[in-house]
């Protein structure tokens, strides 16, 4: 179920981006999006979950997505969370609301200078909810928010979780309202190895259902771009945001001049 508490779903935007959830592997959203951007390819409006709000809420308030990097330079993952006595959570993400309210010009989302729907799932009601209005840091961190490893966030009187729990890539949020949709999935379903233990079994089956919700939202995009070069990154490693932001650059560069090549254009036919 999806929650619209306002009008944006009646506009007509010419580009859509939609971006995955995907925790450290966000950093190449802001990659791609500066390949996109070098390609003359500019959102008119920006549909995010977890990571992908994350990114996305840094563009739309204004920032060239390899400058966003500056913002995390020197920054630990340890700096933007706190470890609690776990109750409810591991971490608490108090400090990365201090963060991205330090850090954002608009505190608002109707405040931002390019449309933004943030996805994450409510937790008590057990639904999907589409944020387009309100303060921004409180739910970018909802949804952000990695059940088990972070704390629930607490938005008038309702608890939010990752909104990967139910639209890990968020397009259907946007389809409808916009003529060209760019999916960027930092987290496609990757078969790896894995050890044949009770924990190491529990963790992929968990992986598989996490992302397997972003099939069929894969197929409504006009142009999908997915790198499988991110496995490998652990999601502490905030000190290699550079790298990761060059391997989703690369990889939609390398996407990008083979549609060109190909097909005379970018856009699914």
């Amino acid at each position: 179920m999806e929650i619209i508490t306002n009008n944006w779903s009646t506009k007509k935007y010419a580009v859509g981006f939609a971006l995955s959830g995907g925790f450290i592997k966000g950093f190449a959203h802001l990659g791609v999006m500066q390949a996109l951007l070098e390609h003359d390819i500019h959102p008119n409006i920006i549909s995010g979950t977890s990571a992908g709000a994350l990114a996305g809420v840094f563009y739309a308030d204004g920032n060239e997505p390899h400058k966003v990097l500056d913002y995390f330079a020197g920054h630990k993952f340890q700096d933007l969370t706190k470890l609690v006595i776990p109750k409810v959570g591991l971490f608490e993400l108090d400090e990365f609301i201090d963060f991205l309210r330090s850090n954002l010009k608009a505190k608002k989302l109707e405040q931002l200078q390019i449309p933004l729907i943030i996805t994450a799932t409510d937790l008590d009601h057990g639904r999907i909810v589409h944020f387009h209005k309100g303060d921004i840091a409180e739910r970018v961190a909802a949804s952000c928010c990695m059940p088990v490893l972070f704390s629930p966030v607490k938005i008038e009187g309702t608890y939010y979780v990752d909104g990967g729990l139910m639209m890990n890539l968020p397009v259907s949020t946007i389809r409808r309202i916009c003529e060209k949709v760019v999916a960027v999935n930092v987290s496609p379903l990757m078969a790896t190895k894995y050890k044949m233990n009770i924990v190491s079994i529990a963790l992929r089956s968990y992986n598989f259902m996490f992302r397997s919700n972003s099939f069929p939202e894969r197929e409504k995009a006009d142009l999908l771009i997915e790198p499988y070069n991110l496995a490998g990154y652990s999601n502490t490693e905030l000190e290699k945001a550079e790298e990761i932001f060059m391997q989703g650059y690369n990889t939609a560069n390398e996407i990008l001049a083979q549609a060109l090549s190909e097909k005379g254009s970018v856009w699914k036919t």
